[in-house]
Parts: C-alpha cells; structure tokens; sequence
C-alpha cells in the first residue's frame, strides 16, 4: 500500500486543517474497523443511514455517541450470570468500537435497534446563516428575497463624505 505525505499541503492552504486531517487519518485504518459488519445509505439528499449488524447485543449493551463531528458506537455485552459450556460459538459477542466521521452539520437524528441490526439515522441541517443567499449588484431597486443590507450602508457612507 502506497502512503502520501499531505504535509507540504498544510503550507500553502488555510483553514483545511480538519480534511487534511481526515487524509491522514483514512491511513491509519485499523483492521478492527471490518466488525460488525455495516451499511451506509442515502435515503434522501440530506438524510443518511448507518446499519449495523450487532447480533445478540441488546439496547442496554450499545452505547451512541456524537462529539462535533465524530460519532462513536460501541457495544460490550453485559456480564452473564454463570458460565456457559458451548460446542460451538458462531455468534461473535466481542467488545466493539466503530467510529464515523460525520460531515459539518450532519446530527443524529434517531437509533433503533430491531432483529439484530442498529440502525442510526443521520441528517444535515445547514444552519440558515451559512445557506447560499443571493446578492443584489448595485441598482436602487431591490429584488425580493435578496438581502441588499450591505449596499445599503456602503450607500450611507458614501453620502455622508459627499
């Protein structure tokens, strides 16, 4: 496997600290990261899905978590009372630890976990102040839905130094 070196990029970029971070990171997988086995879905433009197949967990036993951007999932199955003499053991009920880097803005918005699998939904609310907004050029007239407050004072400024 080739490795980059992303780090004459941190010299010539400002403010891309968190996807270089990201590149640097996406080498340093570790193999645990391949169990549980789970799924990824868009469901809708800004709404996502995370399945994760956890079998014989309960809800007790998993534990969401959302810092920032991260989101942590991890499972330990609770201490059994007595042991158990098994011939065979398929079904895993290993300690996990899954981590997911969500996008800016992507929240949790629900969990359930039904016949074995986790499903996590996610959804991106870009908050209003950072959506797109149209600009009005110059003109007196305004156009509804713009929002025309900085020409508006530049407008001011100019008449008062006349």
């Amino acid at each position: 496997m080739r490795t980059y070196d992303v780090s004459p990029l941190f010299r010539s970029s400002v403010g891309f600290d968190r996807l270089l971070d990201l590149l640097n990171q996406a080498e340093r997988v570790e193999p645990s990261t391949a169990w549980p086995p789970y799924n990824i879905e868009k469901v809708a433009d800004d709404q996502y899905r995370i399945t994760m197949a956890v079998a014989g967990f309960t809800a007790d036993e998993i534990e969401l978590t959302q810092q920032d951007t991260t989101l942590l999932v991890a499972g330990q199955k609770a201490a059994q009372e007595g042991e158990k003499h098994y011939l065979h053991r398929g079904i895993a009920a290993r300690t996990f630890r899954q981590t997911f880097n969500l996008a800016e803005h992507v929240k949790v918005v629900g969990a359930s976990l039904e016949n074995g699998l986790l499903t996590v939904a996610l959804k991106r609310e870009v908050p209003e102040a950072l959506k797109p907004r149209r600009i009005a050029i110059g003109g007196v007239s305004a156009i509804s839905g713009q929002d025309n407050a900085p020409a508006q004072i530049s407008r001011e400024r100019e008449a008062k130094a006349a």
